[in-house]
Protein backbone atom coordinates (compact mmCIF):
# COMPACT_ATOMS: atom_id res chain seq x y z
CA UNK A 1 0.00 0.00 0.00
CA UNK A 2 1.53 3.45 -1.47
CA UNK A 3 1.94 5.86 1.66
CA UNK A 4 1.25 9.51 2.00
CA UNK A 5 4.91 9.91 1.82
CA UNK A 6 5.78 7.24 -0.61
CA UNK A 7 3.24 10.26 -3.16
CA UNK A 8 6.17 12.70 -2.97
CA UNK A 9 8.55 9.83 -4.33
CA UNK A 10 9.09 10.27 -7.87
CA UNK A 11 8.15 6.96 -9.77
CA UNK A 12 10.32 5.74 -12.70
CA UNK A 13 8.90 5.74 -16.25
CA UNK A 14 11.76 3.20 -18.15
CA UNK A 15 11.18 3.00 -21.88
CA UNK A 16 12.51 0.38 -23.60
CA UNK A 17 13.35 -0.02 -27.80
CA UNK A 18 15.24 -2.35 -29.63
CA UNK A 19 18.05 0.33 -30.36
CA UNK A 20 19.52 1.22 -33.71
CA UNK A 21 23.17 2.70 -35.16
CA UNK A 22 23.55 6.06 -34.75
CA UNK A 23 26.22 5.95 -37.87
CA UNK A 24 27.74 3.35 -40.22
CA UNK A 25 30.85 3.32 -37.81
CA UNK A 26 28.90 1.65 -35.28
CA UNK A 27 27.34 -1.41 -37.28
CA UNK A 28 30.12 -3.89 -36.30
CA UNK A 29 29.34 -3.31 -32.82
CA UNK A 30 25.69 -3.54 -32.99
CA UNK A 31 25.63 -6.68 -35.45
CA UNK A 32 27.70 -8.32 -32.79
CA UNK A 33 25.53 -7.32 -30.06
CA UNK A 34 22.49 -8.54 -31.91
CA UNK A 35 24.18 -11.85 -32.61
CA UNK A 36 25.29 -12.55 -29.23
CA UNK A 37 29.09 -12.78 -30.08
CA UNK A 38 28.62 -15.28 -33.39
CA UNK A 39 30.80 -13.87 -35.95
CA UNK A 40 29.20 -11.87 -38.51
CA UNK A 41 30.32 -12.51 -42.11
CA UNK A 42 31.89 -9.70 -43.98
CA UNK A 43 28.97 -10.35 -46.52
CA UNK A 44 26.22 -10.19 -43.98
CA UNK A 45 27.92 -7.01 -42.21
CA UNK A 46 28.26 -5.32 -45.77
CA UNK A 47 24.99 -6.11 -47.08
CA UNK A 48 23.54 -4.91 -43.92
CA UNK A 49 25.66 -1.61 -43.88
CA UNK A 50 24.34 -0.94 -47.41
CA UNK A 51 20.83 -1.27 -46.26
CA UNK A 52 21.43 1.23 -43.79
CA UNK A 53 23.53 3.45 -45.97
CA UNK A 54 20.36 3.82 -48.50
CA UNK A 55 17.97 4.63 -45.72
CA UNK A 56 20.51 7.83 -44.26
CA UNK A 57 23.13 6.01 -42.80
CA UNK A 58 22.08 5.24 -39.62
CA UNK A 59 18.94 5.00 -37.54
CA UNK A 60 16.10 7.05 -37.30
CA UNK A 61 15.04 4.82 -34.32
CA UNK A 62 16.34 6.45 -31.69
CA UNK A 63 15.41 10.05 -32.62
CA UNK A 64 11.75 8.99 -32.57
CA UNK A 65 12.05 6.91 -29.12
CA UNK A 66 13.07 10.26 -27.52
CA UNK A 67 10.50 12.18 -29.63
CA UNK A 68 7.60 9.33 -28.31
CA UNK A 69 8.96 9.41 -24.45
CA UNK A 70 9.08 13.58 -24.82
CA UNK A 71 5.17 13.20 -26.02
CA UNK A 72 3.99 10.78 -23.58
CA UNK A 73 5.30 12.35 -20.70
CA UNK A 74 3.74 15.40 -21.56
CA UNK A 75 0.44 13.60 -21.50
CA UNK A 76 1.36 12.32 -17.89
CA UNK A 77 1.99 15.61 -16.43
CA UNK A 78 -0.91 15.93 -14.60
CA UNK A 79 -1.21 12.68 -12.93
CA UNK A 80 -0.86 13.66 -9.47
CA UNK A 81 2.29 12.16 -8.96
CA UNK A 82 6.42 12.76 -9.58
CA UNK A 83 7.14 11.11 -12.47
CA UNK A 84 10.84 10.90 -14.32
CA UNK A 85 11.67 9.24 -17.51
CA UNK A 86 14.28 7.14 -18.80
CA UNK A 87 15.03 5.62 -21.79
CA UNK A 88 17.18 2.11 -22.40
CA UNK A 89 18.05 0.08 -25.28
CA UNK A 90 18.45 -3.35 -25.94
CA UNK A 91 20.69 -3.90 -28.39
CA UNK A 92 22.79 -0.14 -28.21
CA UNK A 93 23.26 3.18 -26.78
CA UNK A 94 21.36 4.44 -24.05
CA UNK A 95 21.65 1.03 -22.60
CA UNK A 96 19.20 -0.84 -20.60
CA UNK A 97 21.40 -1.51 -17.96
CA UNK A 98 22.81 2.05 -17.42
CA UNK A 99 19.44 3.53 -17.41
CA UNK A 100 18.82 1.34 -14.11
CA UNK A 101 21.92 2.49 -12.62
CA UNK A 102 20.77 6.20 -13.61
CA UNK A 103 17.60 5.22 -12.02
CA UNK A 104 19.16 3.72 -8.53
CA UNK A 105 21.62 6.80 -8.74
CA UNK A 106 18.44 8.83 -8.51
CA UNK A 107 16.84 7.32 -5.75
CA UNK A 108 14.03 5.39 -7.58
CA UNK A 109 12.26 2.72 -5.73
CA UNK A 110 9.44 2.19 -7.42
CA UNK A 111 9.13 1.99 -11.88
CA UNK A 112 6.69 1.60 -14.28
CA UNK A 113 8.51 -0.67 -17.54
CA UNK A 114 7.40 0.13 -20.83
CA UNK A 115 8.76 -1.85 -24.33
CA UNK A 116 8.14 0.18 -27.67
CA UNK A 117 6.58 -3.24 -29.04
CA UNK A 118 2.87 -3.72 -28.62
CA UNK A 119 2.69 -7.71 -28.45
CA UNK A 120 4.49 -9.83 -26.10
CA UNK A 121 6.85 -12.59 -26.84
CA UNK A 122 9.47 -14.63 -24.94
CA UNK A 123 12.26 -13.89 -27.63
CA UNK A 124 10.98 -9.89 -27.43
CA UNK A 125 9.66 -8.30 -24.56
CA UNK A 126 10.34 -10.75 -21.92
CA UNK A 127 14.24 -10.15 -23.36
CA UNK A 128 13.56 -6.58 -22.09
CA UNK A 129 12.56 -7.61 -18.68
CA UNK A 130 15.42 -10.01 -18.03
CA UNK A 131 17.97 -7.37 -18.82
CA UNK A 132 16.55 -4.70 -16.16
CA UNK A 133 16.69 -8.11 -13.72
CA UNK A 134 20.02 -8.26 -14.50
CA UNK A 135 20.97 -4.81 -14.31
CA UNK A 136 19.45 -4.35 -10.87
CA UNK A 137 21.64 -7.92 -9.91
CA UNK A 138 25.12 -6.41 -11.39
CA UNK A 139 24.43 -3.26 -9.15
CA UNK A 140 22.97 -4.53 -6.67
CA UNK A 141 20.14 -2.54 -6.40
CA UNK A 142 16.31 -2.89 -5.92
CA UNK A 143 13.58 -1.37 -7.10
CA UNK A 144 9.77 -2.42 -7.48
CA UNK A 145 9.00 -2.60 -11.16
CA UNK A 146 5.83 -3.27 -12.64
CA UNK A 147 6.33 -4.28 -16.03
CA UNK A 148 3.71 -3.69 -19.14
CA UNK A 149 3.48 -6.49 -21.09
CA UNK A 150 1.79 -5.90 -23.96
CA UNK A 151 -0.99 -3.18 -24.99
CA UNK A 152 -2.16 -4.56 -28.95
CA UNK A 153 -5.72 -4.19 -28.28
CA UNK A 154 -5.73 -0.30 -26.72
CA UNK A 155 -8.21 1.19 -28.53
CA UNK A 156 -5.92 4.18 -29.31
CA UNK A 157 -3.31 2.29 -30.84
CA UNK A 158 -5.96 -0.24 -32.83
CA UNK A 159 -7.78 3.52 -34.40
CA UNK A 160 -3.89 4.78 -35.33
CA UNK A 161 -3.69 1.79 -37.42
CA UNK A 162 -7.17 1.65 -38.80
CA UNK A 163 -6.90 5.58 -39.50
CA UNK A 164 -3.24 4.42 -41.87
CA UNK A 165 -5.29 1.63 -43.48
CA UNK A 166 -8.01 3.89 -44.79
CA UNK A 167 -5.02 6.72 -45.96
CA UNK A 168 -3.67 4.36 -47.59
CA UNK A 169 -6.54 2.88 -49.46
CA UNK A 170 -7.35 6.54 -50.36
CA UNK A 171 -4.24 7.09 -51.68
CA UNK A 172 -5.85 5.33 -54.60
CA UNK A 173 -8.58 7.16 -56.88
CA UNK A 174 -11.86 6.08 -55.80
CA UNK A 175 -13.42 4.01 -58.72
CA UNK A 176 -10.20 1.77 -57.96
CA UNK A 177 -10.25 1.89 -53.78
CA UNK A 178 -12.31 -1.73 -54.04
CA UNK A 179 -9.55 -3.68 -55.75
CA UNK A 180 -7.23 -2.20 -53.43
CA UNK A 181 -5.54 -5.30 -50.87
CA UNK A 182 -4.14 -4.45 -47.28
CA UNK A 183 -1.08 -6.58 -46.17
CA UNK A 184 -1.10 -6.09 -42.43
CA UNK A 185 2.88 -7.51 -40.63
CA UNK A 186 4.83 -7.79 -38.27
CA UNK A 187 8.05 -8.80 -37.28
CA UNK A 188 9.19 -12.48 -37.73
CA UNK A 189 10.24 -14.52 -35.15
CA UNK A 190 11.79 -18.04 -34.98
CA UNK A 191 8.63 -20.84 -35.96
CA UNK A 192 9.60 -22.55 -31.89
CA UNK A 193 7.73 -19.96 -30.21
CA UNK A 194 4.62 -21.67 -31.37
CA UNK A 195 5.39 -24.80 -29.94
CA UNK A 196 6.22 -23.20 -26.82
CA UNK A 197 3.03 -21.69 -26.25
CA UNK A 198 4.40 -18.57 -26.86
CA UNK A 199 1.35 -15.53 -27.38
CA UNK A 200 3.14 -13.39 -30.11
CA UNK A 201 0.99 -14.73 -32.80
CA UNK A 202 -2.11 -14.51 -31.16
CA UNK A 203 -1.52 -11.21 -29.78
CA UNK A 204 -0.55 -10.12 -33.62
CA UNK A 205 -3.55 -11.89 -35.02
CA UNK A 206 -5.77 -10.31 -32.51
CA UNK A 207 -4.61 -6.58 -33.44
CA UNK A 208 -5.25 -7.48 -37.29
CA UNK A 209 -8.50 -8.59 -36.71
CA UNK A 210 -9.76 -5.50 -34.60
CA UNK A 211 -7.66 -3.11 -36.99
CA UNK A 212 -9.01 -4.61 -40.13
CA UNK A 213 -12.79 -4.73 -38.73
CA UNK A 214 -12.22 -1.15 -37.29
CA UNK A 215 -11.15 -0.06 -40.65
CA UNK A 216 -13.78 -1.77 -42.89
CA UNK A 217 -12.16 -3.70 -44.32
CA UNK A 218 -14.32 -7.11 -45.81
CA UNK A 219 -12.97 -9.81 -44.65
CA UNK A 220 -11.42 -10.99 -48.68
CA UNK A 221 -9.63 -6.87 -48.47
CA UNK A 222 -6.88 -8.06 -45.92
CA UNK A 223 -4.06 -10.69 -45.29
CA UNK A 224 -1.54 -11.34 -42.71
CA UNK A 225 2.22 -11.83 -43.41
CA UNK A 226 5.36 -11.73 -41.38
CA UNK A 227 8.74 -9.69 -42.39
CA UNK A 228 11.98 -8.91 -41.44
CA UNK A 229 13.18 -12.64 -40.70
CA UNK A 230 16.56 -13.16 -39.46
CA UNK A 231 19.46 -14.91 -40.69
CA UNK A 232 19.36 -17.85 -38.05
CA UNK A 233 19.25 -21.48 -40.18
CA UNK A 234 15.80 -22.54 -38.07
CA UNK A 235 12.25 -21.74 -39.75
CA UNK A 236 10.60 -18.62 -39.06
CA UNK A 237 7.70 -17.78 -38.99
CA UNK A 238 5.78 -16.72 -42.23
CA UNK A 239 4.69 -16.11 -44.95
CA UNK A 240 6.93 -13.62 -45.11
CA UNK A 241 6.19 -10.45 -47.37
CA UNK A 242 8.32 -10.89 -50.58
CA UNK A 243 6.43 -14.13 -50.58
CA UNK A 244 3.33 -13.45 -49.76
CA UNK A 245 3.04 -10.83 -52.58
CA UNK A 246 4.43 -13.46 -55.32
CA UNK A 247 0.97 -15.09 -54.08
CA UNK A 248 -1.02 -12.24 -54.42
CA UNK A 249 0.05 -11.28 -57.10
CA UNK A 250 -0.69 -15.05 -59.03
CA UNK A 251 -4.50 -14.10 -57.92
CA UNK A 252 -4.50 -11.02 -59.62
CA UNK A 253 -3.89 -8.40 -56.82
CA UNK A 254 -2.41 -5.16 -58.07
CA UNK A 255 -2.87 -2.87 -55.42
CA UNK A 256 -1.12 -3.07 -51.76
CA UNK A 257 -1.46 -1.12 -49.14
CA UNK A 258 1.33 -2.13 -46.69
CA UNK A 259 0.67 -1.86 -42.61
CA UNK A 260 3.38 -3.00 -40.01
CA UNK A 261 1.48 -3.20 -37.19
CA UNK A 262 4.42 -4.51 -34.70
CA UNK A 263 6.61 -1.83 -35.47
CA UNK A 264 5.41 1.89 -34.03
CA UNK A 265 8.51 3.71 -35.74
CA UNK A 266 10.10 4.64 -38.38
CA UNK A 267 13.34 2.02 -38.72
CA UNK A 268 14.93 -0.40 -40.96
CA UNK A 269 12.48 -2.59 -40.79
CA UNK A 270 10.25 -0.21 -42.26
CA UNK A 271 12.22 2.00 -44.38
CA UNK A 272 14.32 -0.72 -46.18
CA UNK A 273 12.18 -3.73 -45.72
CA UNK A 274 9.73 -2.66 -46.91
CA UNK A 275 10.36 0.95 -48.62
CA UNK A 276 12.73 -0.43 -50.94
CA UNK A 277 13.21 -4.11 -51.03
CA UNK A 278 9.45 -4.83 -50.94
CA UNK A 279 8.94 -1.38 -53.41
CA UNK A 280 11.32 -3.55 -55.71
CA UNK A 281 8.93 -6.47 -55.25
CA UNK A 282 5.99 -4.87 -55.97
CA UNK A 283 7.34 -3.18 -59.33
CA UNK A 284 8.67 -6.77 -60.70
CA UNK A 285 5.20 -8.18 -59.98
CA UNK A 286 3.20 -4.85 -61.71
CA UNK A 287 2.34 -4.03 -58.56
CA UNK A 288 1.63 -0.56 -56.94
CA UNK A 289 2.72 -0.37 -53.33
CA UNK A 290 1.64 1.98 -50.33
CA UNK A 291 2.87 2.31 -47.43
CA UNK A 292 1.40 5.15 -45.08
CA UNK A 293 3.40 6.55 -41.90
CA UNK A 294 4.09 4.86 -39.59
CA UNK A 295 2.49 5.68 -35.81
CA UNK A 296 5.98 7.78 -34.69
CA UNK A 297 3.75 10.23 -32.54
CA UNK A 298 0.65 10.23 -33.77
CA UNK A 299 -1.35 11.66 -31.06
CA UNK A 300 -3.76 7.93 -30.91
CA UNK A 301 -0.37 6.24 -30.70
CA UNK A 302 0.59 8.30 -27.44
CA UNK A 303 -2.45 8.78 -25.74
CA UNK A 304 -2.34 4.94 -25.77
CA UNK A 305 1.25 4.80 -24.13
CA UNK A 306 0.26 7.52 -21.91
CA UNK A 307 -3.19 5.46 -20.82
CA UNK A 308 -1.29 2.16 -20.12
CA UNK A 309 1.41 4.17 -18.17
CA UNK A 310 -1.33 6.05 -16.05
CA UNK A 311 -2.75 2.73 -15.59
CA UNK A 312 0.35 0.66 -13.97
CA UNK A 313 1.54 4.30 -11.80
CA UNK A 314 -2.17 4.52 -10.29
CA UNK A 315 -2.16 0.52 -9.06
CA UNK A 316 1.15 1.45 -7.64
Amino acid sequence: MTTQADQTAPIGILFMAYGGPESLDDMPGYLSDIRAGRVTSSAVLDEITNNYRQIGGKSPLPEFTRAQVDATMRQLENTGRPLRAYIGMRHWSPWIEDAVRDMLDDGITQAVAIVLAPHYSSLSVAKYQKKIKAALEMYHGHIDFAFIDDYHTEPGYITALADRVRAGIHSFPEAERGDVHVILSAHSLPVRIEKEGDPYSKQLLESAHLIATHAGLRDDQWSWSYQSAGRSPEPWLGPQLDEHMHDLAAKGVKKVVSVPVGFVSDHVEILFDIDIAAQEVAQELGMTLVRPPALNTDPLFIGTLASVIERKVAAL
